[in-house]
């Protein structure tokens, strides 16, 4: 069943207007679903994040958990994302774990209070994921990424990111090594339609290399245009809950791909920062 964004939307408002709070909360803060916003966490609260996409073509999916941790305060931020995914043209046709990320950002400028926000990320990416079967690349993968987060208006928030992936004997399903990297970009614009609901446009483009043979490499490039909404549930406790939905459109290299992506977010207090 197919519904428009505005019905969407709308039920979105009001779930969010009835959401309990002791005060008017802050705008919601949670990453973009195809782009990282640059806020790191802040003292005491710990966010816990899964997504699940399936492409309606290849009947592919991926399911992720992530969990963040300011360590001890919004300076710094520790988190690892779990993917499970099923690729239907891998050899056993199985739903598996793919490569982990072990994730280091930094909070190199503003914050979620700020105009400008800069907190850019190192990762590992552990090859837990057999590559034999699609789900992975064989090799330890080394990832940086820049999200920067600008205030563009009061209801208006612009995020973009720039990254890339170096894998370093990276294997195909064959054993075939060659070192490959993967540069990625992205941008979305937040409307902050109300404190507690946003409606999102996402611009994702990335351009990778493949293993092709001994030594040799192709390429593989998309291109995604993802509108989506996203309202949070603020209790008295300090727990915020943000259920997300969007629709991933291919264009240009990824022209025909149509996906849905579904967003649900945990943030809660943990413990009491130090004064």
């Amino acid at each position: 069943m197919k519904y428009p964004v505005s019905w969407i939307l709308g039920l979105s408002l009001a779930a969010a207007v009835g959401a309990r709070a002791e005060e008017p909360p802050k705008p919601i803060q949670d990453n973009s679903f195809l782009v990282e916003e640059a806020y790191n966490q802040e003292a005491g609260v710990v966010q816990h994040i899964s997504t699940f996409s399936r492409n309606r073509v290849t009947k592919d999916w991926l399911y992720t958990f992530t969990q963040e941790w300011p360590v001890p305060e919004i300076t710094h931020q520790l988190s690892y994302t779990l993917p499970y995914q099923r690729i239907q043209d891998s050899p056993d046709g199985r739903s598996a774990l793919g490569d982990v990320l072990l994730n280091y950002r930094y909070q190199l400028l503003g914050d979620g209070d700020a105009p400008v926000a800069v907190a850019p990320r190192f990762s590992l990416v552990l090859p837990t994921g057999d590559q034999r079967q699609l789900r992975g690349n064989g090799a330890i993968g080394y990832q940086v990424l820049l999200p920067v987060s600008v205030v563009l208006a009061r209801s208006l928030v612009t995020h973009w990111n720039l990254g890339a992936t170096w894998t370093p004997g990276a294997k195909n399903a064959a054993g075939d090594k060659a070192d490959i990297t993967t540069w990625t970009m992205g941008q979305s614009f937040i409307w902050l339609a109300h404190p507690n609901a946003n409606a999102m446009l996402e611009f994702a483009f990335s351009s990778g290399e493949t293993v092709a043979g001994p030594g040799l490499k192709g390429r593989t490039d998309a291109f995604f245009i993802s509108p989506g909404v996203r309202f949070a549930l603020n209790f008295k406790s300090g727990l915020q809950i943000v259920p997300g939905l969007a629709f991933p459109i291919g264009v240009g290299p990824s022209k025909g791909d149509k996906s849905v992506f579904f967003y649900l977010s945990f943030e809660a207090p943990m413990w009491t920062p130090r004064k």
